[in-house]
This record gives structure tokens, C-alpha cells and sequence, in this order.
């Protein structure tokens, strides 16, 4: 039963459950709510809340864990020498789910039967063109080992299912029926209502946490097995970057420092065009602008925080990057040699952080008392004089902490650098070079075929480490900025 089906009769016998246990409860105090221990409507949201409950948390965990068990399971039943040379059990278990996928393609499209399916042979039957000829592309021809593999990962996973909907379907059926006996008139709904619900709450916050703990600790213990193939010393003060993936690394220079200065280097620029910008369109709006015009112009400058990353790294690419380069160009000033620049990414990314900056610094300006301006002005200051010399004073700290966080989303932007920087590691002043940042670099040794037991890929950790070091600090410093500033005007 696919899992939508298996929500969706959740949900609904959630629903009946509630007027069902609302019914009862008002036919157990003879139809007047005054004579109920909670409202009527508690009633019914304890019968709905036991009946979605459980049987979701279990649906949860159940499609977590259960490809975890089955892959593992399919894997130790595959020989380790039906493993071709120059592979791992790891990309062979990839070639099976793409298979077992195919396979499930293929009968749902009425190509195959499930039959048919199940006992296909790799020595009879030519497995890739069949799936080739549903749509399904798979990257080398299919043998008998994975063949095998993938109908045993499909009957599992189909098992796996099966059981799944009857124990999902049989934990809100009982918790349904326990929650309808429950609903009298003497029954404390509101209670358990209210428990469930704080119980619910923090389990929230606690995935919160726990996530936040789990993505420190990846990033801990891969950095440290990092230190452990590759100096620390050579990683922060070496001045090369130029990763080799021939044998394990050793020929490798992986200094940290030419990243780094990528990184604040266009991370200055982008702050350099949307902080002024960003700063005189909050103080225009909060202090000039009608109620008309404020109404108009905030929510369009806010939509270029809704416009994603990539689609600003193909503006970089696409139009910034030859405009500067018409300028600054062999045709121009000759300092520009392509359009990948730092000065492309930097005045892109500046783009996108306008909003951010404009948004939450109209937001402190708005908290300064109004009794200051009236102050002010009733001494005989212009409105200008008022915004230089008593609004903007009162609301730097604010503004500072807006800016501090502008800086660390600059600072861990991706896809404007990946398409409109460059990738070259290099100390340069000029910023019409192209130069990488420390995110790009994570992207680029992650991506491709690499033993994760070698420095070029567990270096993106280390980088991942420091990077969170850095915006963690620059968020803290933020944060703490902002409370001291709204902690003045409470």
C-alpha cells in the first residue's frame, strides 16, 4: 500500500474519531457540556491525537530505518568476489537500487509483470535495453549478481511495506478505539490533550537539537581523522591549494589560507554594494516613505530574497560577468581577463543581501521610541538632523548586528562563487581575478568518485568546520548585539 494511501486513512479516521469522541462525551453527560470534566471539543481531540500519533512516529521511523535494514541485509547475501575489480560493494549496491527501481518502473508502467519481474534472468535477457526501453538509463550492462541483488531488494522492500501498513494501520486503529472507550464525562481530556501536545513540543525542539548536535559531531570527527592524515599547521598557514588525488594524498597542498581570502575578499565586496543600499532604502522607508509608498516598495524589495541562489549565479555568469567584462576587458581597461571575477560574484551576491540588510535594519530603525524623534524635533532639529544625529545613533548597535549577519550569509553563500567567481585558489588584490571561496571548494572535493578515506575528500570537512567556526562566531557576535540594543529600549 503506498504511503500516501496509508496517511491519508490515517487523517481520516482522525476526523471520525473526533466527532465520534465528541458525540460520546456529550451523550455520556446527557447533552449539556456543563456537566463534562473538559470541552467537548477535547474530547475529540484526544481521539484524533491517539490515532494519528503513534502510528505516525511509527511510519517515521519505519521508512527511516527500513531501506537501512534491507540494504544492509541484501549486501552481506553478495559474495565479496562477485565485486568487479576497480568497484566497491558501495557503488554495486547503487547499480542495485537503480535496478530494483527499473524493475518497479517497469511494472508499474505495464512493461513487465510482476512476475516476470521477479524471475528475469541477466544470463536470457538483455536487462539494461529492456529497462533502457521504459525510460530507465543505467550506466553499465546488468549482471547476474545484481540482478539477483535487486529482485531480493525488491522483495524485501516490498515485504518491508506490507507489514508497515498493517502495523501503522493497526496502531491507529487501537489507538482510536482506546481513545473512544475514554471519552466520558468524567474523562480528563483537557489534561491529556494538553500533556500530549507539551509531550509533542519538545520532542520538536529535541530533533532540533539533536540534528544540530549529529551535523557538530559529523563535522568533529571527520575533521579530526583529517589532522590525523595531514598537518594542521600546513592546512591554516599554508598559502597553496592544489589537491592531487594520486595515491593517498601525498603529493597534496592543502593551505586554507588562499580560501579564506577568497571568501572574505568577495564577502567584503557583496557588503560593500548592499549594506549603503540596504541602509538608505530602511531609513527612506521608515522615515520618509507614506504609507502608500512603504506599502509598495518593501514588499518588492523583499522579493529578491525570494529569488533562489542559482538563479542569481546564472545572472552572474549570463549578464554581470559580461558587463564588467565589456568595461574592464581586453576592449576596456584590459585589467579582466574572463567574466568570472571576484568583483562579478561579489557585486551579484550584494544583490541578493540587500533585502536582508534593508529588511532588518527598517525593523531596528522602527524600534527607536518615537518620544526620541518628538524630543528631537521639539528642540528644534530638522527631520534630517534627526535621523544623522539621534535615530541612527540609537539604532547602530541594531544595525551592527544586521550587518554581522549579512556577513555570515555572505560568507556561506555556494552558488554565485561555484558560477560567478572562478575556481582559482589564489592570493591577488585585484578583484577583477577569478578566486574560490571555501564553500565552492567543499562542493568541488565532494563531488566525483573519491575514497573518503583520503585528505582531498575529508578536507571539505575540515573546511565545513572552520566555516561554522567563522558564521558561528559572526552570528553569536550578531545575536548578542541585537539583545543588548533591544535590552535599552524595553
Amino acid at each position: 500500500m503506498p504511503v500516501l494511501w496509508i496517511v491519508l486513512i490515517i487523517l481520516a479516521m482522525a476526523a471520525i474519531g473526533y466527532v465520534m469522541g465528541r458525540q460520546r462525551a456529550l451523550a455520556s453527560a446527557g447533552g449539556d457540556p456543563r456537566n463534562l470534566h473538559s470541552l467537548p471539543s477535547y474530547y475529540g481531540s484526544s481521539v484524533a491525537i491517539f490515532t494519528m500519533v503513534f502510528s505516525f512516529l511509527v511510519l517515521i521511523v519505519w521508512l527511516v530505518v527500513q531501506p537501512i535494514v534491507i540494504e544492509n541485509q541484501v549486501a552481506a547475501n553478495i559474495p565479496p568476489e562477485m565485486v568487479r575489480e576497480g568497484s566497491t560493494l558501495g557503488l554495486m549496491m547503487s547499480d542495485v537500487r537503480r535496478v530494483a527501481d527499473g524493475l518497479d518502473q517497469a511494472v508499474s508502467q505495464g512493461a513487465m509483470d510482476p512476475e516476470a519481474a521477479s524471475n528475469i534472468r541477466a544470463e536470457f535477457t538483455d536487462v539494461r535495453d529492456r529497462l533502457g526501453a521504459i525510460g530507465v538509463a543505467l550506466g553499465s550492462d546488468v549482471g547476474p549478481a545484481v540482478l539477483r541483488a535487486a529482485q531480493r531488494y525488491r522483495s524485501l522492500n516490498a515485504t518491508g511495506h506490507m507489514f508497515m501498513a498493517v502495523v501503522v494501520l493497526g496502531l491507529a486503529a487501537a489507538g482510536f478505539i482506546l481513545a473512544y472507550l475514554r471519552s466520558h464525562k468524567d474523562f480528563r481530556a483537557r489534561n491529556v490533550v494538553e500533556t500530549t501536545i507539551r509531550y509533542l513540543l519538545i520532542g520538536a525542539a529535541s530533533i532540533a537539537i539533536l540534528t544540530t548536535i549529529g551535523i557538530v559531531l559529523s563535522l568533529v570527527f571527520n575533521t579530526w581523522e583529517f589532522f590525523r592524515l595531514y598537518s594542521w599547521t600546513e592546512f591554516f598557514f599554508g598559502t597553496t591549494w592544489s589537491p592531487s588525488f594520486s595515491g593517498r594524498g601525498g603529493s597534496s597542498e592543502l593551505g586554507f589560507v588562499p580560501l579564506l581570502w577568497g571568501t572574505l575578499y568577495i564577502s567584503f565586496i557583496a557588503l560593500a554594494v548592499s549594506v549603503p543600499i540596504g541602509l538608505f532604502a530602511a531609513i527612506y522607508l521608515s522615515e520618509y516613505a507614506g504609507p502608500h509608498m512603504r506599502a509598495i516598495a518593501k514588499p518588492l524589495i523583499e522579493v529578491l530574497a525570494g529569488i533562489p541562489t542559482i538563479v542569481y549565479g546564472l545572472f552572474a555568469l549570463l549578464t554581470v560577468g559580461p558587463m564588467l567584462l565589456s568595461v574592464f576587458g581586453e576592449g576596456g581597461l584590459g585589467w579582466m581577463q574572463a567574466g568570472t571575477a571576484v568583483m562579478t560574484a561579489g557585486l551579484v551576491m550584494g544583490i541578493m543581501l540587500i533585502p536582508f540588510v534593508s529588511s532588518l535594519s527598517d525593523d531596528i530603525i522602527n524600534a527607536v521610541p518615537q518620544a526620541m524623534r518628538d524630543g528631537s524635533l521639539g528642540l528644534g532639529a530638522t527631520h534630517s538632523e534627526t535621523v544623522r544625529q539621534v535615530i541612527l545613533p540609537a539604532a547602530l548597535p541594531g544595525i551592527v548586528g544586521a550587518i554581522l549577519l549579512a556577513a555570515s550569509r555572505a560568507i556561506g553563500e555556494t552558488m554565485i562563487v561555484v558560477l560567478g567567481a572562478g575556481a582559482a585558489a589564489k592570493l591577488s588584490l585585484n578583484p577583477f581575478e577569478a578566486m574560490t571561496t571555501v564553500t565552492a571548494k567543499i562542493v568541488s572535493q565532494l563531488t566525483g568518485d573519491s575514497d573518503f578515506a583520503s585528505p582531498e575528500a575529508l578536507v571539505a570537512f575540515a573546511l565545513g568546520m572552520t566555516l561554522f567556526v567563522i558564521t558561528l562566531g559572526l552570528n553569536i557576535l550578531a545575536l548578542y548585539i541585537v539583545r543588548k540594543y533591544r535590552e535599552q529600549y524595553d
